[in-house]
């Protein structure tokens, strides 16, 4: 090799070496470098010297280091709190592809090799198998009967007959729920004894109503009394017969170990914020279901809650058009699917408990999250069987991997 072949190999070198120098390429972290063009630690970004690809390669590896030791602090979680566990299939069977999670439920798992341990003992072909798991803490068909039937002989807090006169009026099919056409020139309610709304958990339930915007997309901001109003709320219905019953029998089948971690993920689960419109924090599991929301300014979304909707039309903001099922309850609590206009805006199928505690309503749709998340839930009422379809809001999760209530609501029976 001649003088001219060294030169031109150390040139190339050189060159190599500065180019280095403008790169943080093997150099994340590095300690300042006086000698280099730009830097590659993190307190470049202060400085205002970072190179150009630091965001991309050194960055985004910060970023991988954290959610590893996300996951690491997730699986050493207690078992009480593995309802929806990153690296197990307990309550995501079929959940969408997330490349965050270590491991997958859904039925493409399979083919690319990236299952969860337990994915054939929980799901079979991304289905949830029997519930929960097939452990002894599944829960079972048979158990969701007789627990919803305990839940409803506890509801003492309930409306009586001489309570409330219904005026159900005009009764449609399935095929017209969209006409909207107002077909009851009267209120739906014809009467209601409002001392039901002194009982302690009424009264904490219809002190929530008005702390939120019914249009989606107007963040949700509380101040602290209506943060208060929230845990009083939870409190007063920790006392009654009904989330006793529930409280008890979800203990009984792990999935909680204390009341107090029990009311906490009802809090999460049914209060906390997330993004269903621009703003951010517009929505809640509560906020849809009992108090209502509009969309697109013509929809009517949620407002499964026969409080509110009797408030809303004592003071006119509601006009009842038809309804298209009566359940087959001869008292309180019956099922209600109706069609109407709230505000200007239509709602063309909402079921509603009629006639209910709020405790109740909490209990039975809080069951049937747990239980069975993001499916139909079948029950019994009375002799009478029921379905309940929750679903679950899947952009943001809290606590251990958890989900928030997107809705739950009674599915009326086709005709």
């Amino acid at each position: 090799m001649g003088t001219r072949d060294l030169l031109l190999i150390v040139l190339i070198c050189r060159l190599a070496w500065a180019g280095s120098m403008e790169s943080c390429a093997h150099r994340c972290e590095e300690k300042f470098n006086k000698a280099a063009d730009c830097q590659c630690n993190h307190q470049c970004e202060q400085h205002k010297d970072c190179c150009e690809d630091y965001e991309q390669l050194c960055a985004s590896q910060e970023e991988s280091k954290k959610m590893e030791a996300e996951w690491e602090e997730k699986e050493t979680a207690p078992a009480s709190n593995v309802y929806l566990a990153p690296n197990s299939c307990h309550g995501r069977c079929q959940e969408a592809y997330d490349q965050h999670h270590p491991c997958h439920c859904n039925s493409k798992c399979q083919k690319f090799g990236n299952c969860c341990e337990d994915y054939d003992s929980l799901c079979a072909n991304g289905e949830p198998l029997d519930g929960f798991s097939h452990s002894s803490d599944a829960i079972t068909k048979e158990e969701l009967l007789t627990i919803s039937e305990k839940i409803y002989k506890a509801d003492t807090n309930k409306a009586q007959k001489e309570d409330i006169v219904l005026n159900s009026q005009n009764h449609i099919s399935s095929s017209e729920t969209n006409d909207q056409v107002d077909r009851s020139p009267e209120p739906l309610y014809s009467y209601v004894n409002e001392e039901l709304f002194s009982k302690p958990t009424y009264a904490a339930f219809i002190n929530l109503l008005n702390n939120y915007h019914a249009a989606t997309g107007q963040g949700e901001h509380f101040n602290s009394q209506q943060l208060a109003e929230q845990d009083t709320f939870l409190q007063e219905i920790m006392k009654t017969a009904v989330m006793k019953e529930l409280y008890s029998f979800l203990h009984q089948k792990n999935r909680y170990s204390s009341k107090q971690e029990f009311v906490s993920d009802l809090k999460n689960m049914w209060f906390g914020l997330y993004t269903r419109g621009d703003d951010e924090g517009d929505s809640s599991g509560f906020e849809h279901v009992f108090s209502g929301e509009v969309k697109k300014r013509k929809e009517v979304s949620g407002f499964h809650n026969w409080i509110r909707f009797y408030l809303q039309e004592k003071e006119g903001l509601v006009n009842y058009y038809s309804h298209n099922y009566n359940g087959p309850w001869d008292s309180y609590p019956d099922v209600l699917g109706m069609q109407f206009n709230w505000n200007g805006s239509y709602k063309e199928v909402g079921t509603a408990f009629i006639g209910s505690s709020p405790e109740f309503e909490f209990a039975l749709y809080s069951l049937c999250f747990i239980s069975r998340p993001g499916k139909v839930c079948h029950l019994s009422l009375g002799g009478y069987p029921l379905a309940i379809q929750t679903y679950t809001w899947d952009k943001i999760t809290y606590g251990n991997g958890k989900k928030y209530v997107a809705t739950a609501y009674v599915v009326s029976p086709k005709e």
